[in-house]
């Protein structure tokens, strides 16, 4: 071997460094090329009582993948496909090229959905959404310990939610065990698999930016879902049109910047979905079907996409 084929130390450090330019540069390309983003699905909820047939084909509309089918009192949706037959939504969901990703059912309860796991696991659904029922009103070692008596009592039903590929995701409900912070930080450290999850709802939390992303952070890897939902006027008292509104993200005072950079850390990919409760329940949000997808779209890129760009 010539010496004119031997590195240098100099030479070996310039080629490593323009080595480790063009790796980082690569990676900076690959980053860019996959920025942190929203994958959404859309709460059929939105439109009242209107038929599976109308809400299908806003799924792709809105910028949704996947559809959420809620029961009454909010909507009635998972009944009617209840009405129509397993043959007849899966035909619906095929004309409209979209999926079942989400069944809410809080008038189950956390100890009734196992029969709904099947119908989750027929359509290929990831999610079941409930509530934990009560006590609402334990603090400290009482919490603690009743949060992880919980988690005790689903132990059966998460393993039955594994066999089915499913997750049940538990919503921190105003009026549940799992509603404080606190507590959706107990039911994250004691949940025992990925199958026992959260569906975050920013509107049952203070309404302040850091605290709702320090809650984030602390569910990781057990946030299931997320509801881009804020508490506004509320949403159990008659009011305004553009009061109801106010729960929607960008119409209320909420700054979801934060929110979002902390999905962001947490590496979330589940859904979101752009969410609010109209007065009386069971009323679609706007009075037409194109009125709910504009606003959901409005929210969407009007608002979050903003948001997003300054996440980065």
């Amino acid at each position: 071997m010539t010496s004119s084929t031997i590195l240098n130390r100099r030479q070996f450090l310039a080629q490593a460094s323009g080595l480790t330019a063009a790796c980082l540069g690569i990676a900076a390309h690959a980053s860019a090329a996959n920025p942190f983003r929203l994958r959404y699905a859309l709460a059929s909820c939105m439109y009242g009582t209107a038929s599976l047939a109308d809400i299908l084909p806003e799924v792709g509309k809105t910028g949704a993948e996947v559809i959420d089918l809620w029961p009454r009192i909010h909507g009635n949706q998972r009944e009617q496909l209840d009405q129509i037959g397993f043959e007849v939504f899966a035909e619906l969901l095929a004309k409209n090229k979209t999926k079942l990703g989400i069944l809410t059912r809080y008038d189950l309860g956390p100890l009734r959905l196992q029969p709904e796991m099947v119908v989750a696991q027929r359509f290929g659904a990831a999610i079941i959404v409930t509530g934990s029922g009560g006590p609402k009103d334990q603090r400290g070692d009482d919490l603690k310990a009743a949060v992880k008596n919980f988690v005790e009592q689903m132990k059966p039903h998460v393993e039955s939610a594994a066999k089915h590929g499913v997750t049940i995701a538990i919503e921190n409900h105003g009026s549940s065990l799992i509603n404080r912070p606190e507590s959706l930080r107990w039911l994250a450290e004691f949940s025992p698999s990925k199958h026992l999850g959260i569906a975050l709802a920013p509107y049952h939390l203070p309404q302040e930016p850091e605290v709702i992303a320090g809650v984030v952070r602390d569910c990781g890897e057990r946030l299931a879902h997320f509801y881009a939902w804020e508490h506004g006027k509320g949403a159990t008292e008659k009011r305004p049109l553009e009061e109801q509104l106010m729960q929607l993200p960008g119409r209320g005072p909420l700054d979801f910047v934060p929110i979002l950079a902390a999905l962001k850390k947490v590496n979330y990919a589940g859904w979101t979905e752009i969410f609010m409760h109209p007065v009386p329940r069971g009323t679609p949000i706007l009075e037409t079907t194109a009125k709910v997808s504009e606003e959901i779209n409005r929210v969407r890129e009007g608002y979050l996409a903003r948001c997003l760009e300054k996440v980065g």
